[in-house]
């Protein structure tokens, strides 16, 4: 038997133990629509058991000793490590991820657990001064339960990162996968904190349809959701969480910009372009969807950007050594395709690409657009480069900031140049000569305006202010006088 082998969660969920489950859906691989599988779907009434048994088990997992707690994080990156090629493939087949992507969402499985394995042993508040003759103390205590709604663009680390400090930090956990990728976003996490030793009780597995998320976000006992996703859903669950006084970190959409400044390397600046724009058919919240070239280069640019585009083969990634797999599935790929339709219709023009690729959609490169393109306006969430040209550094940090969103900025060129202008441009990251796609556990990262509520995950200083409370505790050798 495997590490995920289907004997053990195939018609199941996870919650105090794998539950068959009378619903269920199929595991489906995007490339091919063949069946990988079946997953048990819960319900709303399974969340609100899940719910109650997770704060049951929560005050006795925030009562272990940070050593332990500490000792399950780190098993749980080492079984990361030894499974690491199962993990994978699942990561290519349902998730559509070209092998080289899988490894890389691996290895920051990898590190966010090595990462969070450190956090019981963070500092968990401060002394503070006082007027009285007592001792002061602002303390950190674990949030609770904690509700984790992931996606199925990055599904293992986009819940992961969500799952792991807020276990370590001695919080219980309901983890919601997107249904398409409820395998490499859920039983995968599930799996490796079974083995790793973590009590029963404290991560529960719920995969399911929107029911089950508003099941989620409302169970009395979940104090703090953290949602990944888009940001119409992102506000309805901000929404609700607000009118039941919940905290809600919400990490959503971004068209994010990458600036080419005058004088740039070429050719290297159209590597960084293709990387950010076709990671992963562009279906990541920090790829590369708008591109502002300094007059001076944009001709060269797009060239170059367009053979880029050209030489990248679309197929099956668990088949074929390929550089774009399929889109999650046909309305997603249909969409892609009706913005660029929509956009060429407007008057832009296709430098490269532009096709349905069987399950896929070709590298795209447009070119002639004015902002007010629907490629231009939206965050298209597929393999689509959409190139303007600007003339002064103060038309392209208006540019860049003429969006809803302000999650990842990408500039190319001369430092002293990008500095004044990253001084200028409202995102929550930016990276001066790299693209827009980059993360690593121990920063923090968020976006800012319709991206998000801010920097929530990433490094002990966001981890810790996500999944604690702050509690006034105050101490006196003997009781108080009052004058009562």
């Amino acid at each position: 038997m495997t590490f995920l082998d289907s004997a053990v969660w195939g018609g199941k969920f996870c919650s105090d133990g794998w539950r068959h489950s009378p619903a269920r859906q199929p595991v489906t691989e995007p490339a091919t629509g063949d069946r990988l599988g079946t997953v048990g779907v819960a319900t709303a009434e399974d969340v609100d058991r899940a719910a109650a048994r997770a704060a049951e088990a929560q005050r006795a997992w925030a009562a272990t000793s940070p050593q332990r707690r500490a000792a399950v994080l780190r098993r749980a990156g080492e079984l990361f490590t030894e499974h690491a090629a199962e993990i994978e493939d699942w990561l290519v087949r349902e998730a559509g991820s070209v092998r080289s992507k899988a490894g890389f969402e691996t290895g920051l499985a990898i590190g966010e657990c090595f990462e969070c394995a450190a956090l019981p042993a963070h500092p968990q508040g401060e002394v503070l001064t006082s007027e009285d003759a007592r001792w002061s103390l602002a303390r950190r205590r674990p949030a609770g339960v904690v509700g984790v709604i992931a996606p199925f663009n990055f599904p293992l680390v986009l819940g992961l990162r969500s799952v792991a400090p807020a276990l370590a930090l001695g919080n219980a956990v309901l983890l919601k996968p997107d249904p398409r990728t409820a395998v490499s976003g859920g039983v995968v996490v599930a799996r490796i904190f079974e083995e790793a030793g973590l009590p029963a009780g404290v991560l529960h597995l719920l995969p399911g349809d929107g029911a089950v998320g508003r099941a989620v976000v409302e169970a009395p006992e979940v104090r703090v959701v953290s949602f990944t996703g888009s940001t119409p859903v992102g506000r309805a669950i901000g929404e609700r969480a607000g009118r039941l006084l919940k905290r809600a970190h919400l990490e959503l959409g971004g068209n994010n910009a990458l600036v080419v400044l005058p004088g740039a390397d070429v050719a290297r600046a159209a590597s960084a372009g293709a990387f950010g724009s076709y990671l992963h058919q562009g279906q990541i919240c920090m790829t590369t969807g708008r591109h502002l070239v300094h007059e001076s280069l944009v001709d060269e640019y797009t060239a170059a950007l367009a053979a880029k585009a050209d030489s990248l083969r679309v197929g099956d990634p668990a088949r074929e050594d390929v550089a774009l797999g399929p889109l999650i599935d046909r309305g997603q790929l249909e969409r892609v395709h009706g913005i660029v339709t929509d956009s060429v219709a407007a008057g832009a023009k296709i430098a490269a690409g532009g096709e349905i690729d069987g399950a896929g959609y070709r590298a795209t490169v447009l070119t002639g657009l004015t902002t007010d393109m629907p490629a231009w306006r939206e965050e298209i969430f597929g393999p689509v480069a959409p190139v303007v040209s600007f003339s002064t550094t103060e038309e392209a940090a208006r540019i860049v900031n003429d969006s809803e969103y302000g999650l990842s900025v990408g500039i190319l060129g001369d430092v002293g140049t990008a500095m004044r202008l990253a001084d200028r441009i409202d995102s929550g990251k930016v990276h001066i000569n790299e693209q827009t796609v980059s993360d690593e556990p121990n920063a923090p990262f968020g976006g800012v305006k319709a991206s998000g509520t801010g920097s929530r995950f990433g490094g002990p200083a966001a981890n810790v202010e996500a999944f604690t409370e702050t509690q006034w505790l105050t101490v006196r050798p003997d009781i108080a006088d009052y004058p009562f």
